[in-house]
């Protein structure tokens, strides 16, 4: 099916129109944006030259979630923060679909992670024995790569439901991304099915991937009835992380696909949670309760003064 579009660029309506609200949104999503490309990037330097976390398929997975956030943040925030100066807000029609494309790639990579992260957990905890000879080298490197082939897939199909939509008119968008529910509203035809397509693909995605972890999660804490009170509280610890990535970023992504097309007025607000903060939670979560990660990242700040002194 050909593409009938004679819109040539995309209006964003942004958080706000109010004036004063868009420069306490400049600043607040400026420090929040160099705040999650900081923490996301301290982990990734961190774990990459820390040789025994990085043979550890916890760190190895939590390297590629970090540099998926910083990047995920990236393709939002900026383009966001740039808007907030500027009374209208404009994105062309390549550059929508190239955003489209990235957001859903990157989350679909990020789910896919986050499930690799929860197996990971389940096979430490509940078949600690067999740990090394399930979690080796060549099955994190499977689990990678299919994380990147699911979200390049999901994105995909994403992208050919909406390019062949015709956008003949209306080109203003209620929102400061370009997304999938946003777009259909905006085409010159009878979208119902589209929207259906897309929630199957977007919605039940969301919801499978979360009711698996849920399980996982469930299967492990019941396990943990065995352990030493010593091996609860470290397991606790290092699920309590996950679990509230896991919740942060899949609770906002159902509200938002899990149901039929609409747009409500608090989605721009849920959708800033999944899109923007939760990357940004994502270093702090595992900082503050991770001592491995912090004691990591003591060195490198150690290092970095060493070498800035010998200069």
């Amino acid at each position: 099916m050909q593409n009938q579009s004679f819109v040539t660029e995309f209006v964003f309506l942004g958080l706000s129109q109010n004036p004063n609200v868009q420069k306490i949104v400049f600043v607040v999503f400026l420090f929040v944006y160099i705040a999650t490309i900081g923490g996301n990037t301290l982990i990734l330097v961190t774990i990459l030259s820390s040789p025994a976390l990085l043979g550890s398929p916890m760190y190895f997975f939590l390297v590629f979630l970090s540099f998926i956030d910083a990047c995920y943040s990236s393709v939002i925030t900026p383009k966001m923060i740039v808007d907030s100066l500027h009374e209208r807000k404009t994105i062309s029609f390549e550059g929508c679909m190239m955003q489209l494309f990235a957001e859903h790639f990157l989350a679909g990579a990020e789910a896919i992670v986050l499930t690799a992260m929860a197996y990971d957990r389940y096979v430490a905890i509940c078949k600690p024995l067999h740990y090394s000879s399930i979690m080796n080298r060549r099955v994190c490197g499977i689990m990678m790569k299919v994380a990147w082939a699911g979200g390049f897939l999901h994105s995909m199909i994403e992208i050919l439901f909406i390019i062949p939509l015709p956008f003949c008119g209306p080109n203003v968008i209620d929102h400061f991304l370009c997304d999938l529910h946003s777009l259909l509203a905006l085409a010159c035809t009878d979208t119902h099915v589209f929207g259906f397509y897309a929630l199957a693909n977007s919605g039940v995605f969301c919801i499978i991937i979360f009711s698996l972890l849920l399980v996982s999660y469930a299967v492990i804490l019941f396990s943990l009835r065995t352990h030493s009170s010593e091996g609860r509280r470290k397991a606790l610890s290092t699920c309590g992380s996950h679990i509230a990535i896991v919740v942060l970023f899949f609770v906002p992504c159902m509200f938002v696909y899990a149901r039929p097309p609409s747009t409500f007025s608090s989605e721009k607000i849920v959708t800033v949670v999944y899109t923007i903060l939760t990357p940004l939670f994502n270093p702090l979560i595992y900082t503050f309760r991770n001592k491995e990660v912090k004691n990591g990242m003591k060195k490198v700040l150690k290092r970095l003064l060493v070498t800035s002194d010998g200069k």
